[in-house]
């Protein structure tokens, strides 16, 4: 198996975003993202051992992401997506497509999620920012670029 020997930075970092069953549109002002990933691990110890052991169990991913705040004419369609998403009922998990690196070098990180919280901050001396936080639903897809 060859060895990744390259860094990347995330000022190229991409968020792309759909609040419909429509493709996923880019996500205005994004000033950083984050996901998590995780595995159940499940107890398969018996009487007698000596040591625990465990077998892999269900997966699950979340994430959130810090913006500038942009309203809905102005935002383009991904932040307007992520408001709708936050603000109106969601009836279904709707898709999310993160690039650390940017679009063409790296990795892509796809899935189903849920808008879970939608905060807006605002200081006298600074730019009115967003964080979103999101839970996954389903697989969160890995491809290399």
């Amino acid at each position: 198996m060859a060895t990744n020997t390259t860094s990347y930075t995330g000022e190229s970092g991409v968020v792309e975003f759909s609040d419909t069953a429509s493709s996923v549109t880019a996500v205005a002002s994004v000033r950083n993202f984050t996901i998590d990933t995780e595995m159940d691990a499940i107890e398969s110890t018996v009487m007698g051992s000596g040591n625990r052991s465990y077998i892999p169990g269900l997966r699950q991913f979340s994430g959130s992401m810090d913006l500038f705040f942009r309203d809905d004419t102005n935002g383009g369609a991904g932040q307007e997506a992520l408001q709708n998403a936050a603000y109106s009922t969601q009836t279904a998990a709707t898709a999310i497509e993160l690039y650390p690196s940017g679009k063409t070098t790296g990795l892509k990180l796809s899935g189903n999620v849920i808008i879970t919280g939608h905060s807006i901050t605002s200081n006298f001396d600074g730019m009115v920012e967003a964080s979103v936080t999101f839970q996954g639903s389903g697989a969160l897809t890995r491809t290399e670029l």
